[in-house]
């Protein structure tokens, strides 16, 4: 017993807690080094989750406006209109006012700023449930959609998010095309040198549809000759260092906005009465490393068989 006091004693001095019971035999001197020892471990380790929490992005949503920062993000913070729009077959000719289904989105729960959870409704009868999640370089953002009416509806894609891409980049309307980027069949081809086309039923903006997607169900702005090659669309930071893209696994068009905004536009394919579907997206905010990013999204959306 005298061994077990002086080893308190000793851990009580250092201000350190005592982790291993002292036993007949043990030198305290010994012991008490040790102990300190797997309290500096301890301390090391909180110091590096600490680290890891302080520069993961973080989010927050009012008014339908997802605000993300973060102390490595280009320009401070990341504007995302959330959600826009759901979207009818033949929106390319007609009105964008007679393509889109009303919607309203409530926030359910606010997790520390890093997970988002969300409930959409959309006319007629379609409930929405989402979930943003916020990491160091990434917001996850899964989708389970399910019409609970009794007759099919025909909501064949969605734009969930417009980024405004104006802060990241340091560029304006005229020029950020410039600083932002698809892939095609020559690979990595920034939007100001796709094959663009003016005409279309409301002018400015530039969309690229997915092959395989009728150019009659795409957004009624402008259609690039160009096809993309993969479903990523995005941008370099202002100073080169960082790009930001994003990504879905169902990809119906990549857009380009007339608010300095880029768009990964997901395909629903309509939804039968009491029909789910599920949906997942990224947005990836990382150092300028393009074979990295390809190496994600080949990872994080497989191609489908």
């Amino acid at each position: 017993m005298p061994l077990q006091r002086a080893c308190e004693e000793n851990a009580g001095k250092a201000g350190l807690p005592l982790l291993v019971e002292c036993r007949s035999g043990i030198n305290p001197a010994l012991h008490l080094r040790r102990t300190r020892g797997l309290c500096v471990i301890t301390l090391a380790l909180v110091a590096v989750l600490f680290s890891f929490s302080a520069s993961a992005l973080e989010i927050c949503w009012t008014n339908n406006l997802l605000t993300v920062t973060g102390t490595n993000l280009p320009g401070g913070k990341l504007e995302v209109w959330y959600l826009e729009a759901f979207c009818r077959t033949g929106a390319h000719h007609r009105n964008w006012n007679q393509t889109t289904l009303p919607h309203k989105t409530t926030l359910l729960t606010n997790e520390n700023n890093h997970v988002l959870r969300f409930k959409t409704s959309v006319q007629p009868g379609i409930e929405v449930n989402h979930v943003v999640t916020a990491t160091e370089d990434e917001l996850d953002i899964r989708f389970t959609m399910k019409n609970s009416g009794s007759e099919d509806v025909d909501v064949q894609w969605f734009q969930p998010a417009c980024i405004r891409v104006e802060k990241f980049t340091g560029a304006v309307q005229n020029n950020y095309t410039a600083k932002s980027f698809i892939f095609t069949e020559r690979g990595l081809t920034t939007l100001d040198r796709t094959r663009r086309t003016e005409e279309a039923l409301y002018r400015g903006g530039q969309v690229y549809v997915m092959p395989g997607v009728s150019t009659n169900d795409a957004n009624p702005r402008p259609l690039c000759f160009d096809r993309p090659t993969n479903g990523l669309i995005g941008c370099f930071s202002a100073d080169g260092k960082q790009l930001l893209a994003t990504a879905s696994d169902r990809t119906h068009e990549l857009f380009e906005g007339v608010y300095v905004c880029l768009h990964s536009d997901p395909r629903i394919d309509g939804l039968k009465a009491g029909e789910t579907k599920t949906l997942h997206a990224k947005l990836y905010v990382m150092t300028n490393d393009v074979p990295a990013l390809l190496r994600r999204y080949g990872k994080n959306f497989p191609p489908q068989r």
